[in-house]
């Protein structure tokens, strides 16, 4: 009995000294990955990676990854030649395969999401243009408020329309406004809408992600962005 003990007692001290070397392992995996993501991506701040799954060793030898999850803050994307800042980016990664340098990877599925403040959408649309929170119309769709100033005989005038924030395509966010005040005016629509309705492509997604949906807030539009077999660079 005193021969099972002692094997007991070495065992869960072996245990937790294999525990102690695979938590320190993983810190150094997301602490590496982190400042690579920052290096790559030029950021201010050191992104927030987490390995999830236990043990990381294991998984490491395997070079498959149960989950990794990402929160960014301060990305910049590229939108019709205009930057565009996304406040808060965070992704989670699910069954994601190292190549053998551990240099790229691919995941199996991904979802996240990108925190657009309205003052970063403003700078990303056409000079003079204003956008701010619209709510939702009344059949629960995801509005902005964006204002514009249109030269009208030779007068500038401010125009506020509510407009429908949508996803297009795998990539691009669309403004369109429902109804135009004054369209009964000739011209009118039309020069309004040039200077309010348009589509934003978020270049730079990895291969594999596609926008999903919209969603606008009090203070800013959350987009959702889904993916399969997302490729991810080193």
């Amino acid at each position: 009995m005193r021969a099972l003990r002692i094997l007991l007692i070495v065992a869960v001290v072996l245990g937790g000294l294999f525990v102690a070397a695979d938590r320190l392992a993983v810190g150094m995996a997301e602490s590496e990955a982190a400042d690579k993501i920052k290096s790559s991506e030029g950021l201010a701040e050191t992104p927030d990676v987490s390995i999830k799954g236990f043990p990381f060793l294991t998984q490491a030898l395997s070079r498959e990854l149960d989950e990794v999850d990402v929160t960014m803050n301060g990305v910049t994307a590229s939108s019709a030649g205009r930057s565009l800042r996304i406040s808060r980016l965070t992704a989670e990664l699910r069954d994601v395969k190292l190549n053998d340098s551990f240099s790229s990877a691919v995941a199996d599925s991904a979802t996240g999401s990108a925190h657009l403040g309205y003052d970063d959408l403003s700078q990303a649309s056409s000079e003079g243009v204003a956008v701010s929170y619209g709510g939702r119309d009344q059949v629960g769709k995801s509005q902005v408020k964006v204002t514009a100033g249109v030269s009208i005989l030779g007068r500038t005038v401010k125009r506020s329309v509510l407009s429908t924030v949508s996803v297009t395509g795998d990539d691009t966010i669309r403004l369109h406004a429902d109804d135009i005040p004054g369209a009964g005016i000739p011209g009118l629509e039309n020069l309004v809408r040039g200077k309010i309705d348009f589509d934003r492509k978020i270049d730079g997604l990895p291969e594999g992600m596609k926008l999903d949906k919209v969603v606008t807030t009090q203070d800013g539009v959350d987009v959702s962005v889904v993916g399969r077999q997302v490729e991810l660079a080193g």
